[in-house]
């Protein structure tokens, strides 16, 4: 911390040590400090100029110009802040994974890559600050899988218990809108009760005629506040079971009362309901899979890893003994089973273990495959899709169940993230 002070001060007086340099910077000056790194007030010129591109694309009024401004600052200082983490832990993001990551986006919206980066132009993105924008949101989705995604589990106990309470919601999808007014975990009762306050307010305004969109998009504290608060349609399991509680009261349209949970105050409308069949959807597919796990660390850096998995590959393609390499190689507590996993259902791993294993046909070896855990040598040895009603009911369950815990434990983390940052704010901004 002391060093970080130390630094601070060189950057302040870098910013007013001479007319000419102070001149020379221009709209460029000095916004914020984050940790060891400044954020110019050009930068933050431009973010502020795409969140109001975001907003009229969306049909949502923009907030005031202080409001936008201290929102983009904040979301900044969190980006800044787990940009640095990445460094610290040596993560890169190289060029042509950023290509890659691009044609995917067209391929995703069904456009060809120039009109996807005419678009970014329109919103006032030149391609140099597209890609370094894609780059530092792939560098914060792989501190995401990292630190927060490989840490989510759900046991069957939890699927139980979801099983147990959902009663009427089972089989409920709820589209919802949501406005956050959290509450620090250290807070005084004197501001719980502000907060209360504040939300308290905030509902009234709707009750009589306000836009909940515009005054989500100008107070909630969510992610999804650019949004207006939507959180699209969730199914009963996806939500926290006090949600659950509170909305199943509610008719389309209106409002919930104010809901107090560990993050703060949450005030909820229920736009739409729709029920949907327990039997929806494409055939649960199970997998009877196997594989071989190279842990990254500092002593094997994720290229080496790399390197040894794929020579483990051509050892298996070569005839050796998938089984037998397993227990003298993986890091995985199932190496001593051969790398057995046993059966699969959708969500029992994590997303990038479970979309290389879905590839895969029957006796398949995969090429390495990255995930949190490290680097994954993967082989399926059966596959099938006649799963009991039950166990298709579960899978849906401990899949939903991990998306909510990986977002309640993502938001978590980049308070923690937000919290932990030397921040110094300076000129106008507050």
């Amino acid at each position: 911390m002391k060093n970080r002070k130390v630094l601070a001060a060189v950057l302040w007086l870098l910013s007013i040590s001479t007319p000419s340099f102070g001149q020379s910077l221009g709209l460029d000056r000095i916004a914020v400090v984050v940790n060891y790194e400044a954020i110019t007030d050009l930068e933050v010129k431009q973010r502020i100029s795409q969140a109001r591109s975001l907003f009229a694309e969306r049909g949502i009024a923009a907030p005031s110009d202080e409001v936008v401004r201290r929102q983009v600052i904040e979301q900044m200082i969190i980006e800044r802040a787990g940009q640095q983490l990445a460094k610290d832990m040596n993560m890169r993001i190289d060029d042509a994974s950023v290509d890659r990551a691009i044609d995917q986006i067209a391929r995703n919206n069904q456009l060809e890559r120039e009109e996807l980066l005419k678009r970014a132009a329109a919103q006032g993105r030149d391609l140099s600050s597209f890609r370094e924008g894609l780059r530092n949101d792939m560098l914060m989705q792989r501190l995401r899988e990292r630190e927060v995604d490989a840490r989510v589990q759900v046991s069957e106990a939890d699927v139980d218990a979801v099983l147990s309470s959902l009663g009427a919601s089972a089989n409920t999808e709820y589209q919802l809108a949501q406005i956050l007014i959290r509450i620090p975990e250290t807070a005084s009762p004197e501001q719980t009760e502000k907060a209360r306050a504040r939300m308290t307010a905030l509902r009234q305004q709707i009750s009589t005629g306000a836009n909940f969109a515009q005054l989500a998009a100008a107070n909630s504290e969510a992610p999804e506040s650019s949004a207006g608060g939507d959180l699209g349609w969730r199914a009963a399991e996806r939500l926290p079971t006090l949600f659950v509680r509170e909305i199943e009261k509610l008719k389309p349209g209106q409002l919930s009362q104010i809901i107090r949970s560990a993050a703060g105050f949450h005030l909820l409308r229920l736009n739409e309901l729709r029920q949907v069949s327990a039997a929806a959807g494409p055939p649960v597919a199970q997998w009877r899979a196997r594989h071989i796990l190279f842990r990254v660390s500092e002593s094997l850096p994720e290229a080496e890893a790399i390197r040894r998995a794929m020579d483990v590959v051509t050892r298996l393609k070569a005839g050796e003994d998938f089984a037998e390499l397993a227990k003298k190689l993986s890091a995985d507590g199932s190496a001593a089973k051969g790398g057995d996993l046993g059966w699969l259902l959708t969500g029992d791993t994590v997303p990038e273990f479970e979309r290389a294993m879905s590839r895969l046909e029957s006796q398949e070896i995969s090429n390495p495959v990255r995930s949190p855990f490290g680097i994954h040598i993967i082989q399926v040895l059966e596959k099938r899709t006649e799963v009991p009603p039950i166990e298709r009911q579960r899978a849906q369950i401990r899949m939903a169940l991990r998306e909510r815990k990986a977002e309640e434990a993502y938001d978590s983390w980049l308070q923690e993230l937000r919290d932990r940052a030397y921040v110094e704010y300076r000129g106008d901004t507050n």
